[in-house]
């Protein structure tokens, strides 16, 4: 027999609950989502406008840098707002948006760092067959294959919460929408969804991990017969993406590899990946990639030679 939701609208619990706690953490967090959106949009505009960064790694990166805009856009903002308000709300409707578009660029995300992973693996160990192998065509395929991966994902994970009924409670332990705490709302056993969550979420994160780190053990081998210049700068962009790689790994493999235990460690865990690591990654691409650095130079230079009267770039 079909059962009959009566919940339309969620309260939303929050990262915590002490008021004095919540305004301290809006002024820490407006700011580093503030520097997400700039730092990685500075990113899609210097590899957009920069002759020197039309090179597939550039090209993957600028894409990535999108992509965490828009993650980050999913769940900071409401996050942040929430803050100032004693209660929290979002609409069953609201909730399952959330939930569809930060898997959807989540695993856009994953699929682009495999992308990243396997550029980087011709570029060392197949360097005399690396403009046929990564051809512009393939390149485009791959990105488009991220959002198509990261749709089909989303729409399974939507497809699985869907159907399930919701007759209250209606009080989410967390600061966004995500399955795990949706699932306690229901009004039914979801081990089955559980299971099911924890097939599509738990390993699509482990697998693609375990595939990036094969990547770069085949690439760290390789490196062995470069010379040591050549090894240098193989391992300082290779360095970026590891470290990029396990930020945003190890809390999303802690939180779907495992069943759900104390919600506060799960919310403190999220936060890394939701918040913290997109913040950091333009970081840790600029500050060790020259090329990258220079070309954000020459931008800014472009801009300060612009004319103030509107007539256009002073040559």
């Amino acid at each position: 027999m079909a059962s009959t939701n009566n919940v339309t609208e969620l309260i939303i619990t929050g990262l915590f609950q002490d008021p004095e706690v919540q305004r301290v953490c809006f002024v820490l967090f407006l700011p580093v989502y503030l520097a997400t959106v700039v730092g990685n949009g500075l990113i899609v505009v210097t590899v957009s406008v920069s002759k020197s960064l039309h090179s597939p790694m550039y090209f993957f990166l600028g894409y990535l840098s999108l992509v965490e805009i828009c993650y980050s856009s999913t769940v900071v903002p409401k996050f942040i707002t929430d803050l100032l308000v004693k209660v929290k709300t979002i609409s069953l409707k609201g909730c399952l948006a959330q939930i569809f578009f930060s898997h959807f660029f989540g695993v856009a995300e994953i699929l682009l760092l495999m992308a990243m992973a396997y550029d980087r693996y011709v570029a060392i160990c197949k360097p005399l067959d690396y403009m046929n192998i990564m051809s512009r065509q393939v390149c485009h395929m791959l990105v488009a294959g991220s959002w198509l991966g990261g749709f089909i994902h989303s729409i399974i994970q939507v497809l699985i919460t869907i159907p399930l009924p919701f007759c209250g409670p209606n009080v989410m332990d967390h600061y966004f929408c995500d399955l795990q705490p949706l699932f306690k709302l229901a009004c039914k056993d979801t081990f089955v969804e559980g299971v099911s969550v924890l097939a599509n979420s738990g390993l699509i994160a482990l697998c693609s991990f375990l595939i990036l780190v094969s990547f770069y053990i085949v690439i760290l081998f390789n490196l062995r017969k470069r010379s040591a210049e050549g090894r240098r700068k193989a391992l300082s962009t290779c360095a970026s993406h590891i470290t990029v790689v396990t930020l945003f790994f190890g809390p999303a493999i802690f939180l779907y590899m495992r069943p759900s235990s104390t919600f506060t460690v799960d919310k403190l865990v999220a936060v890394v990946y939701t918040v913290i690591t997109l913040m950091l990654n333009p970081i840790i691409y600029t500050l060790r990639n020259a090329e990258v650095k220079a070309a954000m130079r020459k931008l800014w230079a472009r801009k300060g030679n612009w004319d103030t009267s509107g007539k256009g770039m002073i040559r």
